[in-house]
């Protein structure tokens, strides 16, 4: 291996790193927020790059249906809940959030010619079509168990991984997608040829980070989801809402699962079912932060990447065994730390 090789490879591994970093950042932030590993994100990735690629071909997606669904029986888990307790229901919310939002989804996908659409509408209509799902999967799948054991949530989102794949399969098939690149442009940088697309992916993931970052330092919400993901139970006390605190930390892991799925798929083939892998390599960066800093979370993902890349060229044939290996020495470092158990509450 010379140099320039060395740089490819180094190149390759950090546009990988980039998705993964993204992964890590928002498996941590729910694990802090709700004590749930969100399994299902990786099944948002590609029902993301699916969806998108779909608009890319000029159909209306699967997706909309999906969503439409989910709207209406978590409205109705609302209104049950709300009826349940002698609280009143909040019916401009609940029929903003519920009913006119799937409503305008659809009127849009009917009214525009979506081949036609240009990239940037396809990527808001993405957003808009998948980010609203995360709040409503955690309402009807998470919220009512909220206080079970970290083992129990961990099992239903086992559950909801594998009801995700079912929809991506009914929904899109199991042919592979793949759009053409953002940018075909490519140019030498100290000698090595630079791919276009991996900077689109590596500046969208410093930007997100970025915007992540000064969300959770300097606006009030993300100051508050900040305080639960550090101390749950003091930042109830202080007024609040674990389940609205819950239903954030979703929302914007959605929306990290939205961006990373449309910046996956002119990268490479996505199926039904890649959404799993890629969330086991994110969960793997993760678990090299320790599950609980962010930026040790991102800096072990994109480390992640490299191994990855780096492997692929070496050896190829066992570059997942190498990739998941890695989470060994980890796992038994950090077994090895004085751990503080917390008592459950019981309710």
């Amino acid at each position: 291996m010379n140099l320039d090789v060395a740089l490819l490879l180094a190149q390759d591994g950090m546009t990988n790193g980039a998705i993964y970093a993204l992964l890590a950042l928002a498996l941590v932030l729910v694990y802090a927020v709700t004590r749930v590993i969100f399994i299902p994100q990786g099944d948002l990735v590609a029902m993301s790059a699916l969806t998108f690629a779909t608009l890319q071909a000029g159909k209306i997606p699967g997706t909309l249906w999906l969503l439409a669904a989910l709207a209406v029986a978590s409205g109705v888990t609302e209104v049950v809940a709300s009826v349940r307790v002698g609280r009143g229901v909040a019916w401009g919310r609940l029929l903003g959030l519920h009913l006119a939002w799937p409503v305008a989804a659809a009127a849009i996908c009917a009214a525009v010619d979506l081949q036609q659409l240009p990239l940037v509408g396809r990527m808001a209509l993405t957003l808009a079509l998948v980010v609203p799902m995360g709040p409503m999967i955690y309402r009807l799948a998470y919220q009512p168990v909220a206080q079970s054991s970290t083992l129990t949530l961990l099992i239903l989102s086992v559950a909801v991984h594998f009801a995700m794949v079912g929809l991506c399969l009914f929904f899109f098939g199991a042919e592979g997608q793949r759009v053409p690149a953002f940018s075909e442009a490519t140019f030498e940088l100290g000698g090595v040829p630079v791919v276009a697309q991996g900077l689109w992916v590596l500046g969208a993931s410093a930007a997100l980070i970025g915007g992540l970052y000064a969300y959770f330092g300097h606006t009030i919400y993300g100051k508050a989801l900040k305080a639960a993901a550090f101390n749950r139970e003091g930042a109830r006390l202080m007024g609040i809402s674990p389940s609205r605190a819950g239903r954030l930390s979703f929302l914007l892991a959605t929306f990290i699962a939205v961006v990373s799925g449309i910046l996956v798929v002119p990268v490479t083939t996505v199926y039904y079912d890649t959404g799993f892998l890629i969330i086991l390599k994110g969960f793997v960066g993760a678990i090299l932060g320790g599950l609980a800093s962010y930026p040790l979370a991102a800096v072990g993902a994109v480390f992640l990447g490299v191994v990855e890349s780096g492997a692929s060229f070496w050896a190829s044939a066992f570059k997942e065994v190498i990739v998941f290996t890695m989470v060994i020495p980890v796992l038994m470092w950090l077994s090895l730390k004085p751990q503080v158990i917390e008592e459950e509450e019981d309710e």
